[in-house]
């Protein structure tokens, strides 16, 4: 019993100290439950001032990230990071209470701190119970700026008995804007996504809170609409907002009421009462009178890439009325081409000289940049995030989330155009900005910049989910289908012709990376209830956000119609990415006559053309287009075969197993992309020839041993041996394209599948042959064309558009 008072004191006092805060600021409710750090007393029988207090702080960032401060003789500081290393950031994650480290940023990545640089040139081993412990040059001894400051990333993962926050002793600091949104006011936008007008709204607290209109400039808006994941701003029709409060205040002080004779209120002005209350105006104009202002006043230049970057002054808790005479700020943003909205009237456009290869999601990925017909990467030294929101907004996304260094999103291939790129922010393209053209000497591609770039919301993961996987990256696919009686359901994809491409758009709308595999029967992952299949046909180019923009059958087909035939997908963080040395080809190329005697092995592998069957075998010849391909891995995983090698097949003529029965088409075009001639190339032996220095080998095929290629590595076919030609011998001497295409069936999912083919103009003169502008780009397909004709119909016909903001 006296436990039971006990807890009923503690829950009055904890109710009392949660509920005094509350009546200092109103704001609205929120529907998300957020995580405030909070002060647990230390069971440490140690005096409070004897120990080294750490906490994270900066923006943007999650729970376990940010900038490392440290609270030494009073006064909060930061850390250089010069020598800074895994096994510092590790100490100071467990010092937080996190399990380890995952990762370490430097140049102030999480914004710039103030106050003292309080160490410099930490060097842990990785052991210490304290970052105090470790080597330094001592406490407040630094030749840094604050454009140094340190910063860790911490695993999600607390140490089990810890039990204070994440910021060790740290006063919440509610003065700190985090999080931003637009709340829309106008009925109509509710319902569409992306949301690209509304109300600015700031999380505070347990809610949101509005900012003040006045002294509003449209850098502000830039900011915010940057943040959100929009390229570019609209000017706001003020005018009709203010029309909407001042109509609203009008019927709030001199209400209207029809009365029947009886005195009562009629049903009529019942409605009309309700309908009034409902309005956008009358809302706008409530919300003022409630007081919900935390921001004062916002002073942007307009380069911030967040809002918390802006000078700030906040509203007053006890202040009367803290945004006299002005609203609720309103900001009106345009989205980018790939979130552009039907019927809008002026589409933006984005740049055709700068692109992002290798990024798991959209958005990000490493940066390259067109010159002179051909494409390179930047170089990361000085990258900051006003280079790389530069790049991403000139692309049609928002500001940037991270400016990535050290390749992080694949290593590139070809020149490295820009070093030092120095953007302002204000830039309309990163070829505005100064930099540094650089030679091979200065940089390599193991410093390719990649970015993250904010992007809008769009509500697509909750439209389709997965089932019965190990994982949360694997299951059977489940999408949402709104029948003809407006029934929301969870139904299935038939599995038939689902195949990689289908599942790399799943992957990316579910938020999950890649597409390992995509999975045509998923009896194992047989853990639902849901057996209606509902959606059949579907085929994907690969480029869309979502497969409500993949097409299908209008009405399902689906022979195998049981659940265990259901479409499914492996997704994966990373990927491989195999390149074709463009140059190698152009160098190696050549013609031979070789004699059919020499050629059964090639015959019986389908390597030679229709025609050699009627030839008068062993006698005569054919004409062979010969050369070396040497095929690159740029990617992030290793190229392996999706077939087992319990079964490749073997080939006695050649001695060696085939663990893909496609490897590369090599085919001659006419002008007009018609197939003149062609061959193809099976994975003779998937290995690692040659590796980048540093790299080990892990492929090699004697012995019946584990094919693929290294990321880092390259597989060499030579000019020399069989297949590794086109069979021209019926060709007419003329001018055509040479075409290699490598992964043509997209058996084996890759991250990029835009620079899997190499193009070069060929002159054959009947007896010579000449290569020149050998480039990588897409390829010319027949079967692309047609394989949307027999699939009309659009899948958002059976994928309702979920708004979960």
């Amino acid at each position: 019993m006296e436990k039971s008072r006990r807890r009923e004191k503690l829950a009055v006092s904890l109710l009392f100290g949660l509920l005094l805060p509350c009546c200092l600021a109103q704001t609205t409710p929120s529907n998300t439950a957020t995580r405030t750090p909070t002060r647990i007393p230390t069971t440490s029988s140690s005096p409070q001032t004897e120990r080294l207090r750490v906490r994270l702080s900066g923006y943007p960032r999650k729970h376990n990230e940010g900038r490392v401060e440290l609270f030494y003789k009073g006064e909060w500081g930061t850390i250089c990071d010069d020598d800074f290393a895994i096994a510092n950031a590790n100490v100071l994650c467990r010092q937080l209470g996190f399990v380890e480290a995952t990762g370490w940023t430097h140049s102030a990545k999480y914004g710039k701190g103030q106050g003292k640089i309080w160490l410099d040139n930490v060097q842990c081993n990785g052991g210490e119970r304290s970052i105090d412990s470790c080597k330094s040059r001592g406490w407040g001894n630094s030749d840094c700026t604050h454009d140094e400051d340190a910063g860790v990333v911490c695993k999600d993962e607390r140490i089990p008995g810890f039990v204070e926050s994440n910021v060790i002793d740290a006063q919440v600091d509610e003065k700190q804007i985090e999080e931003v949104r637009l709340r829309p006011v106008v009925a109509t936008a509710r319902k569409k996504l992306p949301i690209t007008e509304g109300v600015v709204e700031v999380k505070y607290k347990d809610g949101w809170a509005q900012i003040c209109d006045l002294r509003w400039t449209i850098k502000n808006t830039h900011v915010v609409c940057g943040m959100l994941g929009f390229p570019h701003e609209r000017k706001v029709n003020k005018n009709f907002y203010k029309r909407l409060k001042k109509r609203a205040a009008e019927k709030v002080s001199r209400p209207k009421v029809n009365v029947s004779a009886g005195g009562r209120q009629t049903p009529k002005a019942k409605a009309n009462s309700k309908t009034k209350q409902s309005s956008p105006g009358k809302r706008l104009y409530l919300e003022r009178q409630k007081n919900h202002f935390h921001v004062h006043s916002v002073a942007c230049v307009g380069t911030e890439i967040h809002l918390a970057a802006c000078p700030l002054e906040f509203s007053k808790p006890n202040a009367t009325s803290s945004c006299e005479g002005g609203m609720p700020a309103v900001v009106s943003c345009m989205p980018g081409p790939l979130f552009i909205q039907n019927g809008l009237k002026k589409k933006p456009k984005i740049s055709n000289n700068v692109r992002l290869k290798g990024g798991a999601k959209l958005g990000e990925g490493r940066v390259e940049v067109l010159k002179d017909n051909e494409w390179g990467t930047v170089c990361d030294d000085r990258w900051s995030l006003q280079s790389a929101s530069v790049v991403c907004r000139e692309l049609g996304f928002g500001s940037a989330k991270e400016a990535l260094t050290g390749a992080r999103m694949g290593q590139g291939m070809g020149p490295v155009y820009m070093n030092e790129v120095k953007c302002v922010g204000q830039e309309r393209s990163i070829w505005n900005c100064p930099f540094k053209n650089i030679t091979s000497e200065d940089c390599q591609h193991v410093e390719d910049a990649a970015v993250r770039c904010n992007v809008p919301y769009m509500g697509v993961e909750h439209s389709i989910r997965l089932a019965g996987g190990r994982t949360r990256y694997e299951g059977r696919l489940e999408v949402l289908s709104l029948d003809s009686n407006g029934t929301l359901s969870w139904g299935l994809i038939c599995g038939e012709t689902w195949n990689t491409r289908e599942a790399m758009v799943a992957c990316r709308q579910l938020g999950l990376g890649y597409a390992n595999q995509g999975v045509q029967e998923t009896w194992y992952w047989d853990s639902s209830n849901v057996t209606e299949m509902i959606m059949s046909g579907v085929k994907c180019t690969g480029n869309e956000m979502s497969l409500s923009q993949c097409q299908h059958h209008k009405t399902v087909s689906c022979q195998k119609a049981a659940a265990k035939f259901a479409a499914g997908v492996i997704c994966s963080d990373t990927a491989s990415d195999l390149v074709l040395n463009a140059p190698l080809v152009q160098q190696t190329v050549y013609i031979e006559d070789r004699p059919l005697h020499m050629l059964y092995c090639a015959a019986e592998e389908d390597c030679l053309s229709k025609t050699a069957a009627q030839a008068n075998w062993p006698y005569g010849h054919r004409r062979l287009l010969r050369f070396s391909s040497q095929i690159h891995n740029i990617g992030r995983a290793d190229f392996k075969p999706k077939a087992g090698r319990h079964s490749w097949v073997w080939h006695a003529c050649h001695g060696h197993y085939h663990s893909m029965d496609i490897f590369t088409h090599y085919d001659l075009l006419s002008g007009n992309g018609t197939k003149v001639a062609e061959g193809h190339k099976a994975s003779f032996c998937l290995e690692d020839t040659d590796c980048e220095e540093g790299v080990s080998k892990r492929y090699e095929c004697a012995n019946f041993g584990n094919q693929g290629i290294t990321v880092g590595c390259w597989d060499l076919y030579r000019h020399d041996i069989d297949c590794q030609w086109i069979d021209i011998t019926d060709v007419k001497p003329g001018n055509y394209i040479l075409q290699i295409v490598i992964n043509p069936n997209y058996e084996v999912a890759e991250s990029d599948f835009t620079n899997n083919c190499m193009k070069c103009n060929c002159k054959y003169d009947g007896h010579r042959i000449w290569l020149h502008n050998c480039h990588i780009g897409d390829a010319f397909s027949e079967e692309a064309e047609r394989r949307f004709e027999k699939y009309p119909g659009q899948l958002n016909n059976q994928i309702p558009s979920i708004n979960q903001q």
